[in-house]
């Protein structure tokens, strides 16, 4: 997934990228209006902007854990767990059409392996060990 182009809450200046300086301004700094990957901010902006995205989408930030969403608006309940920019989702297609409209998203299959977590399918549910 590419990181979200948020808009920045704080006021952040950068230098002048290499190759689009200014010639008749060299000292002059740029006002950033969007997160870069490479800022402190970017994770928070990154991580707002995708939770205000799903939000909207009908997700539900789960009370116990904030990197968990719940889509409560279907008999089968979804599941989003995020961590970092990495995704577990367990969701129809349209939910999945619905993100990559957004987000740059790889399918990378069914899920065996999550943070130190191995995942296997049993009839009609999932089992989880480490």
């Amino acid at each position: 997934m590419h990181f979200y182009m948020e808009t920045l809450i704080e006021t952040v200046y950068c230098v002048q990228p290499t190759g689009i300086v200014d010639s008749s301004r060299p000292n002059y700094v740029c006002r950033l209006n969007k997160s870069l990957y490479v800022l402190k901010q970017a994770p928070h902006a990154w991580y707002s902007g995708f939770a205000s995205h799903i939000t909207s989408l009908g997700f539900v930030e789960a009370k116990c854990d904030t990197s968990l969403f719940i889509y409560c608006q279907d008999a089968d309940m979804p599941f989003l767990l995020l961590y970092v920019d990495d995704i577990v989702l367990t969701a129809s297609s349209t939910i999945i059409s619905a993100l990559r409209w957004e987000f740059s998203m790889t399918d990378m299959g069914p899920l065996h392996h999550f943070f130190g977590v191995t995942v296997e399918r049993r009839d009609e549910s999932l089992f989880f060990s480490q």
